[in-house]
């Protein structure tokens, strides 16, 4: 093979990769708004004590996880579990993003915390909400990203 020959290959290899890069990462920044997006409607539907907002966010085999309860496996336990949370409680909290980390075509972590108020709903009384939380999201056949495994922990201090 010719030096000229090898030269144009290699050229036409570079530029192969830089086109192959330059579309996964146009497609990480379409993922990452994607999932930013079901954060987004995670936090309204939480604050406008929306069951079913939520768990239309979920994987249909999705699992929740919350702090000092025994996992929710499926839609139907964790619309059960939404549906008693909201019985108990009102939310009133903002959700700040840490960190999205695509970890591959179909999944995707976000680590965030949330802060504002919780109203116990039996007595009235408001008091402060904290939380960190560690989503695990699946992108569906459909294209779309939902919640896979959802965990979270309080950062309030306890008394």
């Amino acid at each position: 093979m010719k030096t000229k020959d090898i030269g144009i290959s290699f050229v036409m290899i570079v530029a192969a990769l830089f086109l192959t890069l330059g579309s996964a990462a146009a497609e990480n920044r379409t993922d990452r708004a994607a999932i930013e997006t079901v954060l987004t409607a995670y936090e309204r539907a939480l604050n406008a004590s929306d069951t079913e907002g939520i768990v239309a966010l979920y994987a249909n085999d999705g699992v929740f996880m919350p702090q000092h309860s025994p996992s929710q496996v499926g839609k139907k336990a964790i619309r059960a579990t939404y549906q008693h949370v909201f019985k108990a409680i009102r939310l009133d909290i903002a959700f700040k993003v840490i960190e999205i980390k695509q970890l591959s075509a179909n999944w995707a972590f976000a680590r965030t915390t949330s802060s504002g108020t919780v109203k116990i709903n039996a007595t009235g009384k408001t008091g402060p909400e904290a939380n960190q939380e560690l989503f695990l999201l699946r992108k569906g056949e459909d294209g779309k990203w939902r919640i896979a495994r959802y965990i979270f922990s309080t950062t309030n201090r306890r008394i």
